[in-house]
Formats: structure tokens, C-alpha cells, sequence
């Protein structure tokens, strides 16, 4: 492989998205069906795949056994934990998390959203709009996606008719009005078949839009990182021990918002003490500037006393401090939470504690009312909470920066994650 291709490959835009959906919508097969007619599968996995799906004796090639890795998802036909899958087109880079659509999943599906540019909902056509489905959108609501594709799936069940495609449309524009979502696509497909997915449908000439791959290799998603407040937490203090290097101090971490130069000034917190960019270092030299979500070393002109956990800013945008904090929280476990308990806090690379003080409400994920009588708040549940940390914790929303701005919550006694919160 040449040199070329490998800086051609590292240069190219990443775009992390996520499939959502009801069971049996299709989410694996749609996956499938992207990897197989964008080339994306090697021989052997392909070998594999069709000696699988010769048990299930239906006498077609199952596409969505390429994501439903586990043993027990290949029994039940069902995905049940989340599955990761790489590929790449000529245009970008996509990490593609597949998620479970069955309720008690739920923990598993915000896993899952976490990190992605774009959600992929998708709905069977002979279906509509169901529970489920509102369900999914205001998770990837909840979670600040900023892109939803709405992927109308199995047309060829409903003869492809554009009425059923319109009436779900309209179904889904009524929701959206509940949503915090600004950015929504529809797309009507049929993942078996292929239709809209990777090449345009021949059955659907009535939808001039552009295909699935098209709208994930041209969605403008570098506006979603903000390059306007500065956040770098410091994950890691270098000090080499080899003579030459003696006096040099780095501080590693990855950028999670805006942009660094070098002989800046910046600020550290929780000191408040200041200081210059001496240097901006990365694998094999040095840099003038760097920005998110690049992974650097920072050296200071002054020596001043930071560690792990300390947040490196500028004076630009300066985030909230605060000891009480109020979140959105999905619970991870099965053990519920503990009005008045203490957990450990997980915030970028800072670890300190808390305790719940209170709970605003419940959300009833299926009608989006808030529920502000019953406090019990057990798997897979989300919830409005309050926390009282033992220190001020550096923050900003998560609506303005989805590094900054959510925390795991981790029960000291067994060291389990609980929790993840998105701070409002």
C-alpha cells in the first residue's frame, strides 16, 4: 500500500453514525447491504456470511449476519449488544455503530449514539410511526445529534408507493416539532434489495432526493465541533527521562474545543495561573496550531503545577464552575439509584465525587411527558437529577460541547458504570 494512500486515507473526514429502529426494521440488514454494494467486504467474510445463512434455510444470503456478531443475535435474528463496523469510500471515513432496538437495550443504544454525527432511524414502511420509533428520535435527540436520516425501509413490501412514503413523512414532521434536532432526511429504501442505499432505486422514480451513502459521504458535519471555545483537558504529564530532554514538560491530551497557537496565552484551571504556548507537539515534530479533535502535547513557557485533570483554556470562552450541577441521565444498571448516594464522577479526564441530591422527573421515553411523582429511577431509565460535587467541577452544556458537557457516574463500591449524564 503506498505512502500516498496512507496519508490520503488519515486525511479523509471521519463520520461516526448510528442506526436506530424498531426490531426487525432492518438496521443490520441496511448495514450489509452499505458494506456489500459500497465493495466493502473482504472474500472470507463473505464466505462466511452465506455459509450462515444456508442454516437459516430461506435460500438468500442474510446481509445483516455482517453485524450481528454475536452467537445469541444470529439465534434470535435479533441485535442485542452494539456492533461496530469500519469502512471507507473515496469521500470519507465511517465508524458505524449498530444498536439494539428492543426496549430493555436502551443503555445500549445511547452507548452507542454517544459519539455519533448522525443518526439513522429507521422505519418499516408497513408500520409507520410507532412507540419505538419516538422512542429513538428523542434519544438522538437527548444525546445532540445533530443529523437524523429517516430511512423508510422495505418499500418493496408496500409497492413502493409514494403515498405510504409521504404519510410517514408527515407522521414524523409532527414529531420533530418535540425535538431538538434541526437537521432531518428522509429517504425511502429497501435495505434487502438495495433500493436508495448505495444506487439509486429504478421502482421509486418518483423520489428525486439523493441516495443514503450520498447524504453520508456529503453531510457538512465540520461545523459541529466548536472551534470557538477552547477546551484542552490534560490527560497525561511527560517528563522523558533522557538527559537531553531533562528540563522539558509536555502535557498530553486531546483537544475537545477550538483552536491553539503557539506563544497564545492560556489559562489553567483550577489554579487560574497563566501562562504561553511554548510548543504544540505531535508524532514527529512540532505544530503552530492545532484544533479538535487532534490528540497533541502541550509545553508551557512558564513551569506551572498541573496535572491530570486540569483544563488548559483561553480567555475567549471561559466554562462554568460550579459544585452543583443539575443532568439528564441514562441509568446503566440494574441496581437502581440511591437517593443521597455518593458515586464517582467521570468528567473528561477528572475524577471526583458526588452525592444525588435530588430527582426533577422521569421521562416516559414513549410519550415524552415528565413523570414528577415517582423518583425510582432503575435500568435503562432517564431522568432529570441534581448532584453536589465534593469540588467545583469546569463544564460547559452539552448542547454547546458533547466533551465538555457529559460525565459517567461510577459506583465506588463495585466500580461499575451506572450512569451517563449530559449536563443541561
Amino acid at each position: 500500500m503506498s505512502e500516498e494512500y496512507n496519508k490520503g486515507y488519515l486525511d479523509m473526514e471521519l463520520l461516526r453514525f448510528t442506526t436506530a429502529g424498531s426490531v426487525d426494521d432492518g438496521k443490520s440488514t441496511l448495514i450489509g447491504r452499505l458494506l456489500y454494494d459500497s465493495k466493502a467486504i473482504f472474500e472470507d467474510q463473505m464466505e462466511s456470511i452465506e455459509k450462515a445463512s444456508l442454516k437459516t434455510g430461506d435460500g438468500e444470503v442474510n446481509l445483516a449476519l455482517l453485524t450481528d456478531g454475536l452467537r445469541a443475535e444470529r439465534e434470535q435474528g435479533i441485535t442485542i449488544d452494539v456492533a461496530y463496523r469500519y469502512f471507507a469510500t473515496p469521500k470519507r471515513k465511517f465508524i458505524i455503530a449498530d444498536t439494539p432496538g428492543h426496549v430493555q437495550y436502551t443503555r445500549n443504544m445511547v452507548t452507542g449514539a454517544s459519539t455519533a454525527n448522525v443518526a439513522l432511524v429507521l422505519i418499516d414502511a408497513r408500520k409507520g410511526v410507532i412507540e419505538q420509533t419516538l422512542r429513538h428520535a428523542f434519544i438522538a435527540s437527548l444525546l445532540q445529534i445533530p443529523h437524523i436520516i429517516v430511512c423508510i425501509n422495505k418499500m418493496d413490501l408496500v409497492d413502493y408507493k409514494e403515498e405510504t412514503f409521504r404519510k410517514i413523512k408527515s407522521d414524523f414532521d409532527k414529531i420533530s416539532t418535540k425535538l431538538d434536532v434541526h437537521d432531518i432526511r428522509f429517504v425511502p429504501i429497501s435495505a434487502k434489495l438495495g433500493d436508495n442505499v448505495v444506487d439509486r432505486s429504478k421502482n421509486m422514480d418518483w423520489y428525486d432526493g439523493p441516495t443514503l451513502l450520498y447524504l453520508l459521504e456529503n453531510i457538512h458535519i465540520a461545523s459541529d465541533i466548536d472551534h470557538n471555545n477552547t477546551r484542552f483537558p490534560v490527560q497525561y504529564v511527560i517528563r522523558p527521562m533522557k538527559d537531553e530532554y531533562h528540563d522539558y514538560r509536555g502535557y498530553a491530551g486531546r483537544i475537545e474545543g477550538g483552536i491553539f497557537h503557539t506563544g497564545e496565552t492560556v489559562k489553567v484551571l483550577p489554579s487560574g495561573l497563566t501562562s504561553k504556548i511554548k510548543s504544540i507537539d505531535v508524532f514527529g515534530g512540532h505544530v503552530e496550531e492545532a484544533f479538535a479533535p487532534q490528540s497533541v502535547t502541550l509545553s508551557l513557557e512558564d513551569d506551572i503545577d498541573i496535572s491530570r485533570g486540569d483544563l488548559i483554556i483561553k480567555d475567549n470562552g471561559l466554562p462554568n464552575s460550579s459544585q452543583d450541577i443539575e443532568m439528564m441521565i441514562c441509568w446503566f444498571h440494574e441496581k437502581p439509584m440511591v437517593l443521597g448516594g455518593k458515586y464517582v464522577i467521570k468528567h473528561t479526564t477528572n475524577d471526583l465525587k458526588c452525592v444525588i441530591r435530588d430527582v426533577k422527573y422521569r421521562i416516559d421515553v414513549n410519550t415524552l411527558e415528565h413523570d414528577m411523582e415517582n423518583k425510582t429511577i432503575g435500568l435503562n431509565d432517564i431522568a432529570r437529577i441534581s448532584i453536589k460535587t465534593t469540588k467545583p467541577l469546569h463544564f460547559d452544556s452539552y448542547r454547546k460541547n458533547r466533551k465538555t458537557g457529559s460525565v459517567i457516574l461510577i459506583d465506588p463500591a463495585t466500580n461499575n458504570t451506572v450512569a451517563a449524564g449530559m449536563i443541561i
